[in-house]
């Protein structure tokens, strides 16, 4: 008999690849912590002896859930702003509370705090941007999450630090820092197409070239977002981050509520992913991302929270009812967006956002 570290049972297992289906009497075995198998109990039970064996009757397993979108740090300001705009809950709340609040130590005490909200929840991996990236890096390590650290750019001073070359300088050193991890991986994150300037996005796109790391951004949050877009640049945000390469396969695009039928087409055909954030999104007003006609479109579409301090939780299983009905009520359509659908955007449409769907994402041999 083969030799492994693990053996996982449970009434039903949804492996989420083939989408929908759900086998019951079977079972997992892991070494390694990789899947070597996933077959009938019996066959399991012929075939291996594990150190460790689990058993959940009355349980169903999932693959982890993957937060797509996340500012973990900010759990320390939930509720600190309800029922206002992006706009106002930005510019009179949260930068204010940040330019007093956000400090290594902060951002350490709300990313841990998230952590385990996320953890409790069945949540194992999460992508986040914020203020020092190094330290959610390491929280996110000595927790054992996987976790996708953004280097955050922007154009502005913050604590973290003060010009656009200071933030692409010290995301670099964090991601030389964890370069191998097998837990904690960096990507760009320059904030928006509206507080990033061109000259800093094309460095960005050939240091991500370079580094063959993929690209976190909020695109079309608002309405307000695209009109000042087309009154400084004299173009929509999608089709200016296009015209200088960013939209690509390796862009992860949140939010994405103002989406004319060209951008959905340029989007897949460019294969970017979409993070929504339903209740980030209805919390703010900010608007509806048309996600039955991106799937529909062929787009690769991931769910994410936002920060606690819009949304105002970390639950990946309420954001995946919200988005479900959400999508039926925005589509008209009672079909859109079905409970399978919604548990693939939570899981391997998560790992393929964060280009990491080779290892995470579904129940299947070869993955963690």
């Amino acid at each position: 008999m083969e030799q492994v570290d693990l053996i996982i049972s449970a009434d039903w297992i949804i492996p989420v690849e083939p989408r929908g289906a759900v086998y019951t009497d079977h079972a997992i075995a892991v070494k390694d912590g990789r899947i070597e198998a996933l077959a009938p109990s019996s066959e399991i039970d012929a075939r291996f002896q594990a150190a460790e064996s689990i058993d959940r009757p009355g349980h169903v397993l999932i693959p982890g859930l993957i937060n797509a979108h996340t500012h973990a740090a900010m759990s320390l300001f939930r509720g600190i702003a309800d029922d206002l705009p992006l706009e106002k809950w930005l510019g009179e709340h949260i930068w204010p509370a940040e330019a007093r609040w956000a400090s290594a130590e902060f951002v350490r005490d709300g990313t841990e705090l998230s952590i385990c909200e996320m953890l409790r929840g069945g949540t194992t991996c999460f992508q986040d941007m914020y203020f020092f990236p190094d330290v959610v890096a390491q929280a996110a390590a000595e927790r054992n999450i996987r976790a996708v650290v953004g280097m955050i750019v922007l154009e502005v001073p913050t604590a973290w630090a003060q010009n656009a070359a200071e933030y692409i300088d010290k995301g670099l050193a964090v991601h030389d820092r964890f370069r191998g991890s097998p837990l904690v991986y960096a990507t760009f994150a320059p904030h928006a197409p509206y507080t990033v300037e061109n000259e800093t996005f094309e460095r960005i796109r050939m240091l991500a070239d370079e580094l063959d790391t993929h690209i976190h951004m909020h695109v079309h949050e608002t309405a307000s977002e695209v009109d000042d877009a087309l009154r400084d640049h004299h173009q929509r945000p999608l089709r200016r981050l296009d015209d200088l390469g960013l939209v690509s396969s390796q862009l992860a695009a949140v939010h994405m509520t103002q989406l004319e039928d060209a951008e959905i087409e340029l989007v897949a055909e460019r294969g970017a992913s979409v993070v929504h954030c339903p209740e980030s999104n209805l919390k703010l007003a900010s608007g509806f991302c048309p996600v039955d006609r991106l799937l529909k479109a062929g787009v690769n579409v991931a769910l994410g929270t936002d920060g606690a301090a819009s949304n105002n939780d970390l639950d990946l299983f309420g954001e995946m009812r919200t988005a479900a009905l959400l999508a039926k009520g925005v589509a008209g359509d009672a079909g859109a967006v079905p409970a399978a659908r919604a548990l693939t955007m939570a899981t391997l449409g998560g790992a393929r956002a964060l280009g990491l769907d080779g290892r995470i994402g579904s129940l299947e041999a070869g993955k963690a």
